[in-house]
């Protein structure tokens, strides 16, 4: 791995930010685990003349998550489905307010493609730090795997038929991108 100073930056013209949900409960076979695209955010890393010297931001629309996948299910989600659930995620668990990432410690290891990054992650309104790898390929392939305990920030997991469907707490987010 070997990455070029300076200012790299991604966002849904080079990359994708996924979010997947699982679920869980008595009812999960009702549910559908989802695979949502942030379809408006931007992400910048920044690399110095010593490869030690770097920073990674990301800012994304909270309100800018769309399903693309459902898995599982009784039947398949239909266009209402979709919008209530896109609705749900504003007005109850991310509650409109925008998704920020700074890094407060990267630190590059070249001989395995791989950065990990440390920081503050703001979601909801309330900031918790976070730690992560990036993986970089030679080619300049960039994918990155965060887990979210959604209740660490205080966000409750959705839940329907009185809990016995749930969203799991915990929640992956996805970046694959090309530096």
């Amino acid at each position: 791995m070997s990455i070029q100073p300076g200012t790299h930056l991604l966002g849904p013209g080079n990359a994708t930010l996924s979010v997947l949900t699982e679920r869980t409960g008595a009812a999960a076979k009702a549910g559908h685990d989802l695979v949502l695209h942030v379809t408006s955010w931007g992400a910048k890393l920044v690399v110095g003349e010593d490869p030690a010297d770097m920073s990674i931001e990301l800012a994304a629309d909270a309100t800018s998550l769309r399903v693309v996948e459902a898995v599982g299910g009784v039947q398949a989600l239909g266009d209402d489905d979709r919008a209530n659930i896109h609705q749900t995620i504003d007005d109850e668990v991310l509650r409109r307010q925008d998704i920020e990432f700074r890094s407060t410690q990267v630190q590059a290891d070249p001989g395995a493609g791989r950065i990990r990054a440390e920081g503050d992650l703001t979601l909801a309104g309330r900031t918790q730090p976070i730690a992560f790898d990036v993986d970089i390929g030679d080619d300049g392939a960039l994918s990155a795997t965060a887990v979210v305990t959604q209740t660490a920030w205080g966000m409750k997991p959705y839940s329907a038929l009185f809990g016995a469907l749930k969203v799991k707490d915990d929640v992956k987010v996805v970046l694959d991108g090309q530096l």
